[in-house]
């Protein structure tokens, strides 16, 4: 299980990367783009993927992701039960939410080489 806490720490460890309220839940933004959303009274949060990696997260059995049921969902917004999630599959979850809404420069931190 993970903790609200542990979202907040991992999401904040990013670089430049800031907490924010967004209508009732706290989302976390780099470059003033949201890319993970925190409701800690529902113990759940929310991620930004593309569709690639929305696929691959919501594919493992009894996966704690799970694609937001409305037309969000179909943009790569996730949603991920915190009580089922493990923290290293959470802390990968959101290295990838992060560097799908990083500009380049700071996604490249996080994404392995180019083997060209």
């Amino acid at each position: 299980m993970v903790t609200p806490d542990t979202i907040r720490t991992i999401s904040l460890s990013f670089p430049e990367t800031d907490e924010a309220p967004h209508m009732a839940v706290t989302c976390f933004r780099v470059k003033k783009k949201i890319f993970a959303t925190l409701n800690a009274p529902e113990n759940r949060a929310c991620l930004r993927f593309s569709d690639v990696d929305q696929d691959v997260f919501c594919s493992f059995a009894e996966s704690p992701f799970y694609p937001v049921p409305n037309k969000w969902g179909k943009y790569g917004w996730t949603l991920v039960d915190l009580a089922r999630a493990d923290e290293e599959m959470l802390r990968d979850a959101l290295t990838v939410a992060y560097c799908e809404a990083a500009p380049k420069k700071l996604a490249d931190l996080y994404l392995p080489p180019d083997d060209e």
